[in-house]
């Protein structure tokens, strides 16, 4: 069985890193996961997505997914203008950066929406409204689907020492602030 996921952002936000720690994150449990990103004519502030599949069996699939497990909206203002909850499959769970709730209507099928502060958190710990590790953190805790420890060791690998601490701050805050 593949569970797909799909990230909705701006070009520029960290979707690609967001898709790529996931992937080594899954890979770092011993299971499969192929992260790649989509976008057009790509140039700063454009919207654009990134996609993950993650599978206990090698993965062959490399089109784009239409129907996933998992959504992580990166920048909330996508939400006017891209259906971010088009094809969510039942028991989808949705991680929106939002401070507070949106005005969308989740499908039938108990679809699951959680709103994380995310660019407050990140500004908290980063600096700065990099907003991803938070996200991250966030969909750890709410669906289950990957371990905060193993997001934190590849977050580790990818960033220098102080920038990777502030990262994990970021992410374990994220974890905390998640609905469960």
């Amino acid at each position: 069985m593949i569970t797909e996921m799909r990230i909705h952002a701006r070009a520029g936000q960290g979707a690609i890193t967001t898709a790529a720690l996931m992937g080594t994150a899954i890979f770092v449990e011993g299971r499969y996961a192929y992260a790649f990103p989509s976008f057009g004519a790509a140039r700063m502030g454009a919207p654009m997505n990134a996609f993950v599949r993650i599978s206990n069996q090698p993965i062959r699939l490399r089109s784009q997914i239409y129907r996933p497990d998992y959504v992580i909206v990166a920048d909330p203002t996508l939400c006017r203008s891209v259906d971010v909850l088009a094809g969510v499959k039942e028991k989808a769970v949705v991680i929106i950066n939002a401070e507070k709730p949106l005005n969308l209507t989740p499908p039938s099928g108990g679809v699951k929406i959680c709103y994380v502060p995310a660019n407050e958190i990140a500004r908290r710990h980063i600096g700065r409204p990099l907003a991803n590790t938070a996200l991250l953190g966030a969909f750890a805790a709410a669906s289950g689907a990957v371990k905060l420890e193993s997001l934190e060791e590849v977050i580790r690998r990818r960033f220098p020492e102080d920038l990777a601490n502030k990262n994990i701050a970021s992410l374990k805050e994220g974890w905390e602030v998640a609905c469960r």
